[in-house]
């Protein structure tokens, strides 16, 4: 049996998403900028598709969503524009983001310091996400920016984005979320948060890959990232990717349609997995309280086998999982957010990633839990510095709230 446990990487695609855009990789294939009957023959399908967007994200008709090659693009775009658009032309020169962010805003933020852009890295609390009141204090007259992801693409957990709206919109100050980990799997409502710029990404809810969209209230400035045509209103020039576009509204819509009953779908499937693991093996931590994470993740470590051996075990018995961020999987460093909540060196190098989608079956996670046992007891039968210290029924916790 396959098993496919890295939907947190991206997902498959639903097939009715590719039946949708199909067409219009040979039929319909004019470019949608051309005034000829083979451009506008798509411009209902563009339409059905932007509109499928906003309704899926609760988005206003005075707000815009702009259609990029991915959700790195759209992040890119704000962070790079709100230097040229705020900071270069004020004395605001601030920043403030988290230590746990995708290596897209990351990476950016590095790429601005070198600017002479001034970043705050917060820290993240023993259930892996920063309070808004730690947002709050480090908030200054210099911030011109807060950008803060809406769920952690390793761990799952949630962060008040609500809360961190209202503060930045109290302090006068621009908020950018990442929502690539929550659109499609959580609700999404922009009319009940205040977010200037949120970024999105189809291959997260079961679209294509090479397609994102940027969120953007009130249709407010923001100074391109790529400049050419007047596509997409002069917003972000290049040609329109039909097919891609179809297929990010398409899935969108199927995510957010009965969204609850998914949830609860897939919720019971991941406990399900999550108990018999911490039932069944000592010394295995889950992190966070699922409460409080998207439905489908769970980050669990086992002491004592190294997080590279155990994927080399569950690769062998065709089960996809991940040590974390597949932006980082080549690496052998310690799990940067295990050690931003406060677990030892040894535990941020056991982090497996375990991450479900509505097409997870109960098949599926039976033979999971069957060769997950085996792999860590074989890893751990032939480790040479394993021992359990107080075996623990049912699992265990670390001080940093890893919960079970």
């Amino acid at each position: 049996m396959k098993v496919y446990l890295d939907n947190n990487a991206t997902t498959m695609v639903d097939p009715a998403v590719t039946e949708a855009m199909i067409p219009y990789f040979s039929e319909i294939y004019g470019n949608p900028n051309s005034l000829h009957t083979f451009g506008t023959a798509s411009h209902p399908a563009i339409t059905k598709a932007i509109n499928q967007m906003y309704k899926g994200i609760g988005a206003s008709d005075k707000d815009d969503i702009i259609f990029t090659s991915c959700a790195t693009e759209a992040n890119n775009w704000v962070l790079k524009s709100v230097w040229i658009d705020k900071i270069l032309h004020s004395d605001k020169n601030h920043i403030v983001t988290t230590e746990i962010e995708h290596p897209s805003v990351l990476s950016t933020c590095k790429f601005l310091e070198d600017q002479g852009v001034k970043v705050t890295y917060l820290p993240v609390n023993d259930q892996g996400i920063v309070e808004a009141h730690t947002v709050k204090a480090f908030i200054t007259e210099k911030t011109a920016l807060v950008s803060i992801m809406w769920a952690n693409n390793e761990t799952g957990m949630i962060f008040p984005i609500q809360e961190i709206g209202e503060i930045c919109r109290e302090k006068g100050v621009l908020f950018h979320t990442d929502g690539v980990q929550a659109v499609g799997k959580i609700p999404v409502n922009m009319q009940e948060v205040y977010v200037d710029f949120m970024s999105m990404s189809a291959h997260k809810f079961h679209g294509p890959k090479g397609i994102g969209a940027l969120y953007i209230k009130n249709s407010q400035h923001l100074t391109p990232l790529l400049h050419g045509g007047e596509h997409m209103g002069g917003r972000r020039s290049g040609t329109l990717n039909v097919p891609y576009i179809v297929g990010m509204g398409q899935a969108l819509e199927m995510a957010t349609t009965n969204m609850e009953e998914k949830i609860a779908m897939i919720a019971a499937k991941r406990n399900r997995l999550e108990d018999a693991l911490l039932g069944a093996l000592e010394d295995v931590m889950v992190v966070g309280d699922r409460a409080n994470r998207t439905p489908n993740t769970i980050l669990i470590s086992i002491r004592g086998v190294e997080g590279e051996g155990m994927l080399w075990d569950l690769n062998n018995a065709l089960i996809g999982a991940s040590t974390g961020s597949a932006c980082a999987s080549e690496s052998l460093e310690a799990n940067t957010v295990m050690l931003a909540i406060g677990a030892d060196n040894e535990l941020a190098h056991t982090g497996i990633r375990l991450s479900l989608s509505r097409f997870t079956t109960d098949e599926e996670i039976d033979y999971v839990i069957e060769r997950f046992e085996n792999a860590v007891k074989r890893l751990r039968a032939i480790s040479s510095s394993y021992a359990i210290v107080q075996p623990t029924a049912g699992g265990a916790t670390l001080a940093c709230h890893i919960h079970h």
